[in-house]
């Protein structure tokens, strides 16, 4: 148990440090936990309920503001509007996330299928930000319902694990005319309705799973999320700013081509 905590413990860090950045921190958790022969709780609940611990961190550093748009709404038009674009923007992945869930779990949450998707949308990232239109989008509290449903939906794409859940909505914001920090800060906040659905899906489909050894793993791997997703959170929008998102794509590129070959080439390695 006690290897079972530390592994939990790394994959905690592991998420935090890869959930809002466009590198897919379900597909880096199918990878690791593979790698380290993580016997985590059953139906992959692990990789899925200890996200939103990376997502609290977003409610912490966000606090000010998610709490001004929540007094807000009463009276305030911008806070209904990015109270609106957030519950819009999450609706395409509820839906297909409910409707696809036994399919993704079951057939997508595959290492092959990561790597791929890590090496394609890799290449897509590098492509669209030599493509990028001229920003014509600064503010979630001026989001029309359309442009938030439009990047909602990009967000489906994520359900295949190794796109990246941030990836997917910053890329398609881009596409939308949304300005660079904004699409960042855009898909910090979808992501909190998007996770915790997600986790509170997948408690709800293992809960009879479950033990107390499950339990906490799970909450070390959160724990863990949290304090590793504080640090990213503070950084990301800066380094986003000067260096783009390129540094990114060729990271996804080079891990992918890296575990395909330890896939297909050394396979005694790959538990």
């Amino acid at each position: 148990m006690q290897s079972e905590s530390l592994n939990a413990l790394w994959l905690g860090i592991l998420e935090g440090l890869t959930e809002f950045i466009p590198v897919s921190s379900t597909g880096h958790l199918i990878l690791f936990v593979d790698l380290l022969g993580f016997a985590g709780p059953p139906g992959r609940v692990f990789e899925v309920v200890i996200q939103f611990g990376a997502i609290l961190a977003v409610c912490v550093v966000y606090f000010g503001r998610l709490w001004g748009v929540l007094i807000g709404l009463p009276r305030e038009p911008a806070a209904r509007t990015f109270a609106l674009a957030v519950v819009v923007a999450f609706l395409p992945a509820a839906v297909v996330g409910v409707l696809a869930h036994d399919f993704i779990k079951s057939v997508l949450f595959s290492p092959v299928v990561v790597c791929w998707a890590l090496i394609v949308g890799g290449v897509i990232i590098l492509v669209v930000e030599r493509a990028v239109p001229a920003p014509r989008h600064f503010a979630v509290e001026r989001f029309s319902p359309r442009l938030a449903l439009a990047i909602g939906g990009f967000q489906c794409l994520a359900m295949i694990p190794g796109v990246s859940r941030s990836g997917a909505t910053i890329i398609g914001a881009l596409l939308m005319g949304v300005e660079r920090r904004t699409a960042a800060e855009f898909s910090f906040f979808l992501a909190i309705p998007t996770m915790l659905g997600a986790a509170t899906y997948d408690l709800y489909k293992n809960w009879h799973h479950l033990t107390m050894d499950g339990l906490g793993l799970i909450g070390i791997g959160f724990a863990a999320a949290f304090v590793a997703a504080l640090l990213v959170v503070r950084t990301v929008l800066a380094f986003i700013s000067r260096h783009g998102f390129a540094p990114f794509a060729w990271y996804r590129i080079g891990l992918g081509t890296l575990m395909l070959a330890v896939l297909y080439g050394f396979e005694g390695l790959w538990p």
